[in-house]
């Protein structure tokens, strides 16, 4: 039996993609990070949250995309992951919607540029559009979590 999925839609360039609300923390407007030697290109940094330290990352750096400048829009997406929250920097994210566990079937090998190991799947929606969403526990591997989970100490 389908059940629906409460997803959290953001952008990235012209591609629409969601994740799982029940691992959203918080929706944050673009804010100052502190940089972190010795990270990958794609973390931009720390911010704090409300007194406790976040890692924040690009997902157009994460996935390979070229990075774009940040706007009004610019949001930062702190999600949980193994109890860790890591901030990630997004174009947009503009809407939550139920989306039906039978529309979503497996990713191709690439969408929009970005390899299907870190996609959990599509969802084809209303009026022909197509939902990327995303597979967290692959868009931050264990060695990057390890990484993080310093950064927060």
């Amino acid at each position: 039996m389908a059940e629906d999925l409460k997803v959290i839609v953001f952008v990235l360039g012209s591609e629409e993609y969601g994740v799982e609300v029940e691992s959203v923390k918080i929706i944050e407007r673009m804010q100052p990070l502190t940089r972190v030697p010795k990270t990958p290109a794609f973390i931009k940094g720390v911010m704090n949250l409300r007194g406790v330290v976040v890692p924040v990352l690009d997902l157009r750096g994460r996935f390979g995309l070229t990075e774009s400048k940040h706007t009004e829009n610019t949001r930062i997406i702190v999600v949980a992951i193994n109890d860790i929250e890591v901030g990630m920097i997004v174009d947009s994210a503009n809407d939550v919607i139920d989306v039906n566990t039978d529309e979503i079937t497996d990713p191709p090998e690439i969408v929009g540029g970005i390899k299907a190991k870190y996609l959990r799947g599509v969802a084809r929606l209303k009026e022909n559009r197509l939902l990327v969403l995303l597979n967290l526990q692959e868009v931050l591997n264990k060695t990057e979590l390890v990484q993080l989970e310093q950064l927060e100490g």
